[in-house]
């Protein structure tokens, strides 16, 4: 299975006062290591696109998303993708969450993993509630904030992955979502849905509510020996 995964970094910026004297560094970082293993582990093909790549080479043509199976959306708001460059330049362009949401209905296959800059996000600012794959995705966005922090930690429940244990290692947060009346709730946490699949068209979509990496998602978790197989049926269940 050919998998793109769009997201999981960032660029961070430190300003340091000393009197009158002022300092700047910059890190980069990105966190789609635990994830990208995971999914490798299932015998998937990565092609991994960080959140600046995506920004300016995330597929903009049916036949472009047709090179793979499944479309994975990590913690990237919705105008990285809306904003190419030429669009912030004023020249009109294809809107790539339009012809993503068409990639789905003509049989490819969408999901998104939880984070800041997923589904509603931080002060609503990841804005996929406004944004074609509303309709795509098996759950119902929330219009504000959706974060859910969870600091002492919080275990998923297993409600439909067969071999897995029924109760999982903590998270520490989520994105709140309600899953869709045909959508099937495969996990639960603290009584939310953690992960849901569904179908869209000839195709299909997930939703993960929780993070690839930290903080929602600590070293127990990232490091559950049944992850793999958790990512496993869920590529199973849409490809």
């Amino acid at each position: 299975m050919d998998v793109l995964l769009a997201g999981e970094s960032w660029h961070e910026v430190t300003m340091e006062v000393k009197a009158r004297d002022v300092t700047t560094s910059s890190t980069y970082t990105e966190a789609g290591e635990y994830l990208i293993a995971a999914l490798e582990a299932t015998g998937a093909d990565v092609t991994y696109q960080p959140s600046h790549v995506a920004a300016q080479e995330f597929p903009s043509t049916q036949s472009e998303l047709d090179k793979f199976d499944v479309v994975i959306l990590s913690d990237i708001g919705s105008r990285s993708l809306l904003l190419t460059p030429a669009v912030a330049a004023g020249k009109p362009e294809p809107n790539r969450l339009q012809v993503l949401a068409e990639y789905v209905a003509d049989g490819g296959a969408v999901g998104m993993i939880g984070g800041y800059m997923s589904y509603a996000g931080e002060q609503g600012q990841a804005g996929y509630d406004k944004t074609p794959l509303a309709d795509v995705l098996p759950v119902e966005i929330a219009h504000h904030d959706d974060r859910i922090e969870r600091p002492a930690g919080v275990h998923p429940q297993n409600c439909g992955i067969e071999g897995l244990p029924e109760e999982w290692p903590a998270v520490l947060g989520y994105n709140r979502f309600t899953a869709d009346d045909e959508a099937d709730v495969l996990a639960t946490v603290d009584n939310d849905p953690l992960l849901v699949v569904g179908n869209y068209g000839e195709g299909s979509a997930f939703a993960f509510a929780t993070d690839c990496a930290e903080h929602w998602a600590p070293k127990p978790f990232l490091e559950w020996s049944y992850l793999p197989d958790m990512w496993s049926a869920v590529l199973t269940r849409i490809e």
